[in-house]
């Protein structure tokens, strides 16, 4: 597999978790949950973590699979990091899911469709990362700063606080 320049030896696991990530895709979208997108999260072998895109059904934008299979894997796991993890996707992950997949930071992602393939049939995430590039006063969506002295109070609270945990 060759990924962005990383180049990665595909093994028969792999594709036995892949096909359980299309499955999930497949079963979310025919019990008409969402749209056709499906992940799975590995762990030493076992699947930790299972989504399915849930847009639709939760009336929950943020609900893609690569999401719903993480919150599944933290919960499962009891945190928040999914160090040692794979994710399987269905299809490369969108901008959020990718910010969502690089907090939660596990060791690989492994996907079957591109975005390309998503943009053919209607799922098509360049305008998200054509936005990101643009200066904030050029976007689309309206966007403004507000009250930055008040919320960087609590910013100093936090940078003082030392019962909290890193992330």
């Amino acid at each position: 597999m060759n990924t962005k320049g990383h180049r990665s030896k595909s093994t028969q696991e792999d594709s036995f978790f892949m096909r359980k990530a299309i499955q999930q895709a497949s079963d979310g979208m025919n019990s008409g949950e969402g749209g056709p997108f499906g992940a799975i999260i590995v762990k030493d072998g076992k699947i930790v973590g299972r989504g399915n895109n849930k847009v639709t059904s939760t009336n929950d934008p943020t609900a893609h699979a690569e999401v719903v299979a993480i919150r599944d894997a933290c919960k499962n796991l009891n945190t928040f990091q999914l160090d040692d993890c794979t994710i399987y996707t269905s299809c490369e992950p969108c901008p959020m899911c990718l910010g969502a997949i690089y907090w939660a930071r596990p060791k690989r992602i492994v996907y079957a469709c591109d975005k390309k393939d998503a943009a053919a049939i209607d799922f098509d995430d360049a305008f998200i990362y054509k936005e990101i590039e643009l200066p904030i006063d050029k976007r689309s969506i309206k966007t403004e700063q507000l009250l930055r002295d008040e919320g960087l109070k609590v910013f100093k609270a936090w940078e003082q606080k030392t019962d909290k945990e890193e992330y």
